[in-house]
């Protein structure tokens, strides 16, 4: 199955190969050249993201070769290896700068005035300080928040959905829970939350890359009361570990 997928890869990302600009004798209006071009874009987009470098002359050759079944420089084993070797140092190299981006960005963070950090590496800053109880890793609590990546991009708020939301403190991320249970009622903290606390190496589908510091600005209304079930809403997955 890995290899079946792995030679698709090298297929689709074959027509991804690219000009400098639209070729003016190109008939784009053919259900073929369209189709053709629309693979190309797709596929090249995904390929773009990786950071391969492609040899495009080569490329469109190791193409040609194929589908008319001519010689090939190599066989298909080779093919198939070269192409995941190709892959995983492409990813190798990616997730090392992003690593040293976040890096910086929590070295940058670190430095700014109001910040505190603790023994496991998060960072917060405290905006409001509240007069109530602090919640421990067993509470529900009742929270308005939002949620952002270091870039600014918001992902997640129940401010923009006008309501509040209970989350369990021992269904979520490592630096969430930890964060919260800093917090009195009453309080309204920053939270900068390392990836190695998030979601690491892998990020959470489309909305968090992976290596992402996760910033939230949290307000700790309440402690639900234990007696009150626990209704989970979908938009609790975000938090979930």
């Amino acid at each position: 199955m890995k290899r079946s997928v792995l030679a698709l890869c090298f297929f689709l990302a074959a027509l991804t190969v690219q000009a400098n600009g639209i070729q003016e004798d190109i008939d784009f209006t053919g259900e073929k050249a369209r189709t053709s071009y629309a693979f190309g874009m797709m596929v090249g987009n995904d390929l773009k993201q990786t950071g391969l470098e492609i040899d495009y002359t080569a490329f469109m050759e190791g193409l040609r070769s194929a589908m008319e079944e001519m010689r090939t420089v190599m066989d298909r084993d080779e093919a198939l290896e070269t192409v995941q070797n190709a892959f995983e140092n492409a990813m190798r190299k990616q997730s090392a700068e992003l690593q040293v981006k976040e890096n910086a960005f929590l070295a940058e963070t670190a430095s700014l005035q109001g910040i505190n950090i603790t023994d496991s590496g998060l960072l917060y800053m405290v905006l409001k300080e509240g007069s109530g109880p602090k919640p421990t890793i067993n509470n529900i609590v009742r929270v308005h928040y939002e949620g952002a990546l270091a870039s600014g991009a918001v992902f997640d708020s129940s401010y923009d959905r006008g309501e509040p939301e209970e989350i369990p403190l021992n269904m979520v991320i490592p630096g969430w829970s930890e964060g919260i249970m800093l917090m009195n009622v009453g309080s309204k903290y920053r939270l900068y939350i390392p990836s190695s606390m998030a979601y690491g190496e892998r990020g959470a589908g489309q909305i968090i890359p992976p290596f992402s510091t996760l910033i939230f600005t949290v307000e700790l209304l309440d402690i639900v009361p234990e007696d009150i079930p626990y209704a989970k809403d979908d938009d609790d997955e975000a938090f979930e570990n």
